[in-house]
């Protein structure tokens, strides 16, 4: 094994080739086969990224103040997974919407009417991802539930009513396997720490109390029937392990089963509470902490709970042993205020009274970083942490100020193809390259056979995001839409024909553009069609008109397919509207609606959670677009060979939840229905020209491709359930996927694939990697037949396989995230999921660059690496030779003649003469400091006198 890999590699020697093989023969079977070496290595270099990553200190941006909004203190600052949005809370009942770009969108008053505003303060807040809405609770022991999909203002639709004390601290979870679970866990003024327990979030979080009341009406729930049982939509846990103190800060577990709380008082500081069987008592375990903790945070991957104590200590505990903690960070001079895990990082950010922010290497347990004299000073303040994993941002409250710290981003170790995140991705088959586009207003141009780029067009639109693009029936023009609410029609050199205001001088999210033989639809922003005709574009702008058909949708409409020659399908953002139209005269023919399907009750206006603004285009009727909080978000078209003659499903809708559905439009009827990513918000599809491949995308960076050749052909009595043949599950992106697109090159069929990670992937239907356009070494495909080899098996395989570099940002990627079928058998290492084929030459060239890449991060550690013990270098010493004198000390007298004898150095005499003193205290130091020292020494003699006076009295008594 040495030889033969000194041979192959080319560097290295053979002693380091026989611990290698040693490391990774842990059976001591004194034999290696591909799988075990292929895995072996895999590790290695992930737990080596960890490592890297995890001494890695943020390079922070100056501190940055938000917009003053609030006029009280901030009790609470949450992130929205779904709409990079964030939100606000302080104590006045002031809740504010932030943009991506932290820009204030607009302001809501949170209240009840229980009590007067005056005597109303807002004491927590919590966000419900998986059913869009949040839970705000107020001093007049209640908890409000608003919904986040109302348009103007916040909407309350369930009141919690009559707890014993009010709820200081809320935290909700919810379950990643099953959307329709969920966990509100709060502790209130009085050490009471409780729980609801959802059983059918999605469906309904509380029981109604009638049937009379009206769509709007506020549902008021009392808490003593949620502990009774009566609801059985949930229920409620509780305990009383914190003797009355305040309970600062309280979590529910999810993979532990435990809630874990924290108090400021001396006795029961932690408490870890497991919830064994539902319903049932929590078994309790508490811990004590000298002075109390004023916050805590979980980290899921280290399974460490984090308790800032107001000693100046960070405690690190172990769950399941509370009796003492497993790790203390010191390093505070005051009280530690507030604890947040770095999760990507595994470091922790402690934040503490005298305004120092340190951050910590959980592993080695270490501050790597100290960040002073940058925050706002202030005696009592209220410190909030927030940390947004995907953006790097560090969020702070001051009292009622809002600030950020934004972390620069690290050094680019992994192929980018652009920038900016990717919103689209198309290919044109005339040309035989893929044009992509980014949220910079960037296009470019690559050749599908080597990866390589062709052109790039910046400024497109200005600053605008380009959200849509799409081809028209030659492939020779390029259609572009814009978040300026232009659209812009391009040649291939990048000139500019035509501009298309779709938006009337307004700035609208444009999330698709269709193109017809006689007119150009877009739409995104309004519940009409904007139609543009092709026979007005002589001038460079042309006016735009009305679809025919008016607005029947009840909200906007986020996409569209067309089925030859004349069917129009559009889908909004309420689900219950999915219409199919005659697109020659405008006229609805029917209407798509499943059954049991949940009306939403919306109100006029904007949007507060509306869908990001994401990619959508168009070729043979594929429409891609990604939407959030809606279950109808994606309309594709199947050919019409897919079974429309015999009652067939012609048409694909999926988008919120995960769910995918099967439609015929002739008859109007549901045929099937199946959840494609669970726990997924909201998903992307396309599908192949042939309609034999269905290809979805989650917000995970995950790719599923499906076998719909011979789904739904021959329709039934009601629709099934069950999904189809699923043929590969992938995960090429460590982001949300924004678009899908096929294309087929050299008889075989392509996948195309953008993400918010700056990347467009090319892979294949079995799920193997292909490689990732924008990589710099690529080896030129010279048959259409090596495409399939041009990336996987080449240096690309670094890129798109992630060995090493980009392994770790995949999020731990397993054998259960690809799945490459090879005659009905799932492989069963990570070894062989790497094998494409099963061919030798192409394990040996895999094999060659795992060495090659495991040698370089082993032997030669880049220079620049930002570690803590970067800048240490542990080596051999060189060897010291025999060290001979000079001449001159070996003949002094050749060099210095008669000098030499003669004493150099000056007499010392034997005694030291007695040097009387020149200075004394009245001239060393001034006559004020004397003079108040005399004065002290007098105070101090009187003192001593008078104590000594007591004493005796107190002796003769």
């Amino acid at each position: 094994f040495a030889e033969r890999a000194l041979a192959a590699v080319g560097r290295g020697s053979r002693k380091e080739y026989g611990r290698l093989f040693d490391s990774a023969d842990v059976w001591r079977e004194g034999r290696l086969d591909w799988a075990r070496l292929a895995s072996f290595l895999l590790l290695e270099l992930r737990e080596k990224e960890a490592r890297s990553r995890a001494t890695a200190v943020p390079r922070w941006g100056p501190l940055r103040g938000l917009p003053s909004l609030h006029r009280d203190t901030i009790q609470q600052v949450a992130a929205l997974r779904s709409s990079s949005r964030y939100l606000s809370v302080s104590k006045e009942g002031t809740l504010g919407v932030w943009s991506d770009e932290l820009i204030l969108l607009k302001s809501h008053r949170v209240s009840t009417d229980s009590v007067k505003p005056r005597d109303l303060w807002v004491t927590a807040m919590a966000v419900l991802h998986n059913v869009h809405k949040v839970a705000v609770s107020f001093t007049s022991k209640e908890i409000c539930f608003f919904d986040l999909l109302s348009k103007q203002e916040l909407s309350c639709q369930y009141k919690v009513q009559g707890l014993r004390h009010a709820a200081v601290s809320l935290h909700y979870w919810c379950d990643p396997r099953n959307p329709d679970g969920g966990v509100l866990s709060f502790g209130d003024l009085g050490g009471q720490v409780s729980a609801i327990c959802f059983r059918t979030a999605q469906i309904s979080l509380f029981e109604k109390a009638g049937a009379g009341a009206g769509p709007d009406a506020v549902v008021v729930i009392k808490w003593a029937e949620l502990v009774q049982g009566q609801h059985g939509c949930c229920y409620a846990l509780g305990h009383r392990a914190h003797d009355g103190d305040w309970v600062r800060r309280v979590k529910f577990l999810g993979n532990l089963e435990a809630f874990v709380s924290c108090t400021t008082g001396g006795e029961n500081s932690m408490a870890v509470a497991w919830r064994e069987q539902e319903a049932t008592p929590l078994r309790v375990t508490a811990a004590r902490i000298e002075g109390g903790a004023s916050d805590l945070d979980y980290h899921v991957g280290l399974n460490l709970i984090a308790t800032a104590g107001l000693d100046g200590r960070v405690l690190l505990w172990n769950p399941y042993v509370v009796s003492k903690p497993v790790g203390v960070l010191q390093g505070h001079a005051t009280g530690v205020l507030a604890v947040h895990f770095l999760s990507g990082r595994k470091q922790l950010v402690s934040f503490s009274k005298d305004q120092v922010l340190r951050v910590w290497d959980v592993h080695h347990q270490l501050c790597v970083q100290r960040v002073a004299a940058i925050f706002p000073k202030s005696r009592e303040c209220r410190t909030l942490l927030l940390f947004h994993e995907e953006r790097g941002r560090l969020f702070l409250t001051f009292n009622a100020l809002l600030t950020v710290l934004e972390a620069g981003k690290e050094a680019e170790r992994r192929v980018t193809s652009h920038a900016h995140a990717v919103t689209c991705v198309l290919y044109n088959s005339f040309l035989k390259q893929v044009i992509s586009s980014d949220a910079g207003s960037t296009v470019t141009y690559w050749l599908v056979d080597t990866g390589q780029k062709v052109k790039q067009f910046t400024r497109c639109h200005g600053n605008a995001e380009i959200s849509a693009m799409a081809l028209d029936d030659t492939q020779t023009r390029l259609f572009t839409g814009g978040t300026d609410g232009l659209v812009k029609v391009w040649d291939f050199n990048g000139h500019c024909h035509h501009k298309l205001d779709a938006g009337q001088t307004r700035a609208v999210d444009i999330l698709q553009i269709l193109v017809l033989k006689r007119m150009v639809l877009v739409l995104g922003w309004s519940r009409t069609l904007t139609v543009f005709w092709p026979s007005s574009f002589a001038q460079c702008s042309a006016p735009s008109s009305e679809w025919t058909g008016g607005s029947t949708h009840r909200d906007h409409i986020l996409c569209a397919a067309f089925l030859p020659p004349q069917t129009l399908v559009t889908g909004s953002y309420d689900f219950t509207s999915i219409m199919v139209w005659n697109s020659s005269t405008g006229n609805i023919l029917r209407k798509l609606e499943p059954n049991d399907t949940p009306r939403l009750h919306c109100r006029s206006g904007q949007f507060l959670y509306p869908p990001p603004p994401t990619p959508l285009c168009l070729r043979s009727g594929i429409v891609d677009m990604r939407v959030v909080g809606s279950n109808a978000g994606i309309l594709c078209d199947l050919p019409l060979f897919c079974g429309l003659l015999s009652g067939g499903a012609d048409l694909v809708s999926c988008g919120g939840s995960g769910l995918v559905r099967f439609w015929n439009t002739k008859q109007g009827c549901l045929l099937a229905q199946f959840v494609a990513h669970r726990g997924s918000a909201s998903i992307t599809m396309t599908a192949d020209e042939g309609g034999r491949y269905l290809v979805t995308g989650d917000m995970d960076g995950e790719v599923k491709v499906w076998d719909v050749q011979n789904y739904c052909v021959c329709p039934g009595q009601a629709a099934i359930d069950h999904a189809p043949n699923l043929l590969s599950c992938s995960r090429p992106h460590n982001d949300c996927v924004t678009h899908l697109e096929t294309c087929s090159r050299g008889g075989r069929l392509l996948l195309l694939s953008a993400s918010a990670d700056c990347r467009v992937a090319l892979g294949l239907p079995t799920g193997a990697p292909v490689g990732t356009f924008g990589q710099v070494t690529l080896r030129r495909v010279t048959h259409r037949s090596e495409l399939r080899t041009c990336f996987s098996c080449s240096t690309s395989l670094s890129m798109s396989c992630t060995l090493g570099r980009s392994y770790q940002e995949r999020r731990g990627l397993g054998m259960n995230d690809i799945r490459l079928p090879r005659g009905g058998e799932r492989h069963g290492s990570l070894g062989e999921m790497l094998c494409v084929s099963p061919s030798c030459e192409r394990k040996s060239r895999v094999l060659l660059l795992l060495l090659v890449t495991f040698l370089t991060s082993v032997c030669s550690p880049p220079p620049d690496s930002p570690g803590m013990f970067s800048s240490l270098r542990i080596e051999d010493l060189a060897s010291v030779g025999e060290f001979t004198k000079p001449d001159f000390m070996i003949n002094p007298h050749l060099y210095f003649g008669d000098r030499w004898d003669s004493a150099l150095t000056p007499h010392v005499p034997c005694r030291l003469a007695a040097v009387k003193a020149a200075f004394d205290e009245r001239s060393l130091f001034p006559r004020n400091i004397l003079q108040l020292e005399e004065r002290q020494g007098r105070l101090d003699h009187k003192r001593e006198a008078q104590v000594k006076k007591n004493v005796g009295r107190r002796v003769a008594r």
